[in-house]
């Protein structure tokens, strides 16, 4: 049984494991889609694969219960009861499966992250931060199946796991859920897979919960139950010691044991409070095309080409593909290059052309769902140019015209950041509310059960409520949200999550479990 006044105490004392000195700089100063990158590269490096079987020996030391009963059985978070007896206990090595028919019959190796969706590739099947030390039985239950809320049960390990149909907004299929002991831990470790192996998730199936962008690398609704279970339950001293174990075994660490703020850093801001000051996020990297996956057949002719890359189609007309600035590019004359419809908006973005062959300096119209935003110019040299601002939320299309008709323009390394706020075009719609102030309102049933949140404070004139997700996708607008009730806002039934609750100018945070 755990000593839950010791635990408490460590919560705030030993929030940060003990990574080497240095081992984070390189990630400094970063945040969204660039800070998952310099952690992928920073994890990458030292990792040292010890193979499959090698797990066995990993277990001896990462898997070791020490903070619970502390008697060197295997700590296994389908049994684990962190606040009674344990159903069974598994002796290292010797409780190894071996075959298994009920509970507690042996352990073996669980990928969170189901081996089969990367094929049983190395080094994925064999990396211990994402495969723990489980019962048999409970493991085979679960399957393949992503993780997320479950509304009836099939199943039911003895100390709480379930098996059931998704209670998780935006999922309608079989999903498990361990007991929210261990919610967090599950996340940070898949949060550490898809920034581990950001590179490679487009060669990987999704099982219904990974993304095949390297940004955010999750789908939207497993990303959001893996957000609320990361701030539901913070890092453990569990956690801690594994991460340091994992890191002697093989080389590398789970960052977002080392570091949880890095969670919000990269996929959005959230709290347990509820009464945060943040606003709805809008700065991370959104997309990111290199033009690496350009068609290359009959590659000096101009033909209009399409292709996808991290799930955005493109299409570019009057084009070529053998041209090159970083590496490979497409190169425009008398046409445009357009993107497919991508989610979560747009906040600045930036590209590099250069002019090839003959012909004269020139522009780029940048249109965004077909109104002209800026400018992007291009001449014989390599030129990056960067428009801030377009700042326009929801589903976004972005073509770049050429205004000529015969220049030929190389263009490489297109990427935008994503935006959530308010869009540049209604804005100004509604004046802020000025008499407000961020300590005048505050929800007051946080969590949130039901459809209906309750605000505390001067409410009468506020004009508008918007409810986001923490991907920056705005879920529900309501004009005149008190106008027949001074106190509570109904709302269309989210899912499990934290989502943003704009009010005019102020921006509280919420949990609906």
């Amino acid at each position: 049984m755990k000593n839950s006044l010791f635990l408490l105490v460590l919560a705030s004392g030993l929030a940060v494991a003990q990574a080497p000195s240095g081992y984070y700089n390189s990630a400094n100063g970063l945040s969204g889609a660039s800070l998952k990158t310099a952690l992928s590269n920073i994890i990458t490096n030292g990792h040292q694969d010890k193979g499959y079987n090698g797990l066995w020996t990993g277990y001896k030391t990462t898997d070791i219960d020490k903070n619970y009963e502390n008697d060197g059985s295997i700590l296994d978070i389908y049994s684990e009861k962190p606040s009674g007896t344990d159903p069974y206990k598994f002796t290292p090595v010797t409780n190894q499966c071996g075959t298994y028919s009920v509970e507690g019959n042996c352990y073996n190796r669980e990928h969170l992250v189901p081996q089969s969706l990367f094929n049983e590739s190395s080094p994925m099947v064999s990396d211990i931060h994402f495969i723990r030390a489980t019962d048999g039985k409970v493991n085979g239950m679960r399957s393949n199946y992503p993780f997320g809320k479950v509304g009836t049960a099939s199943f039911t390990s003895k100390n709480g796991s379930k098996l059931g149909t998704s209670a998780s907004s935006g999922y309608s299929g079989t999903v498990f859920e361990p007991i929210d002991e261990f919610k967090g831990d599950v996340a940070r470790m898949i949060f550490y897979f898809v920034t581990r192996y950001q590179s490679r998730l487009s060669t990987f199936s999704s099982g219904n919960m990974l993304g095949s962008s390297a940004y955010p690398g999750l789908q939207t609704w497993e990303l959001n139950v893996l957000l609320a279970w990361h701030n539901q339950d913070p890092v453990s001293q569990a956690e801690i010691n594994r991460n340091n174990a994992s890191y002697s075994f093989q080389g590398n660490r789970n960052p977002f044991i080392d570091n949880p703020n890095y969670v919000s850093q990269i996929w959005g801001s959230g709290s347990t409070s509820g009464t945060g000051t943040t606003t709805p996020p809008s700065s991370t990297g959104c997309a990111n095309e290199t033009f690496e996956t350009i068609p290359t057949a009959s590659s000096a002719s101009y033909l209009t080409r399409t292709w996808t890359n991290n799930g955005i189609s493109w299409t570019a007309t009057d084009a070529r593909t053998d041209q090159t600035i970083s590496s490979k590019a497409i190169t425009v004359r008398d046409g445009s290059l357009a993107s497919g419809s991508s989610a979560n908006g747009i906040g600045s973005l930036t590209v590099t052309t250069q002019l090839k062959f003959t012909g004269s300096n020139g522009t780029f119209n940048v249109k965004v769902n077909g109104n002209t935003v800026g400018t992007v110019p291009y001449n014989s040299n390599t030129t990056t140019t960067t428009i801030n601002n377009i700042n326009i939320s929801g589903n976004v299309a972005i073509t770049l015209e050429n205004n000529s008709t015969s220049d030929r323009v190389a263009i490489d390394n297109l990427s935008w950041t994503c935006y959530s706020g308010t869009s540049r075009q209604t804005q100004n719609l509604y004046p802020a509310a000025t008499d407000l102030n961020q300590n005048s309102l505050q929800i007051s049933n946080n969590p949130v059960s039901g459809n209906e949140i309750f605000v505390k404070g001067k409410t009468e004139s506020i004009r508008k409520a918007e409810i986001y997700n923490l991907q920056g996708k705005l879920i529900q607008t309501i004009d005149q949200p008190f106008k027949n009730t001074r106190n509570s806002i109904r709302i269309k039934n989210p899912g499990q999550g934290i989502y943003l609750l704009k009010l005019d100018d102020v921006t509280l945070k919420f949990i609906v479990k």
